[in-house]
């Protein structure tokens, strides 16, 4: 009988910054207004708000590791030229609801994006288990919840990534 090895945590800011830019990728065939300097379809100067991730079994619960993952996605897409801004409020106000079966934009994230003239959202969900967290990540339409691009991915949980798991707010 073998003994098995610790699992080791991935490094989570390099696939936050692959999840950010497959996002900015996936929304290329956005047609805007062609008088703004845009990058990959979306204007580089409409704000994109950034969320904090939620657990997909409790869309109003996060944790450490949602938050890092959306302030990660957040500073990677800034620094490719976009207009971000974060969302650091109080928990029901930032996260998405579900409805019948689908993640929506809550009414409140929807007057922020108004008021802000925000063009898009960076929404996401992550489930754990026992060595791997799985995290969708998805690129919004503010004004009516389209789905523009969306990434899926796996990262593995060590201790360190754990740890962010189990501390929830």
């Amino acid at each position: 009988m073998g003994c098995s090895l610790p699992v080791r945590d991935q490094n989570l800011v390099t696939a936050s910054y692959k999840a950010a830019d497959a996002l900015i990728a996936g929304a290329k065939e956005l047609h805007l207004l062609d008088e703004q300097p845009r990058k990959n379809g979306i204007y580089t100067q409409q704000p994109i708000l950034i969320t904090s991730f939620v657990n997909i079994d409790d869309l109003q619960q996060s944790s450490t590791f949602g938050r890092i993952i959306g302030e990660q996605i957040g500073s990677r897409i800034a620094q490719q030229g976009y207009k971000v801004i974060e969302m650091k409020m109080r928990t029901g106000s930032i996260f998405v609801q579900e409805h019948t079966g689908e993640l929506v934009l809550s009414r409140e994230l929807r007057e922020i994006s108004y008021q802000h003239d925000a063009y898009a959202v960076v929404v996401g969900t992550y489930a754990d288990s026992k060595d791997s967290a799985y995290v969708t990540a998805k690129l919004v339409r503010a004004k009516d919840s389209v789905v523009l691009s969306s990434y899926d991915y796996k990262v593995a949980v060590g201790p360190d990534t754990k740890q962010m798991l189990r501390k929830k707010r």
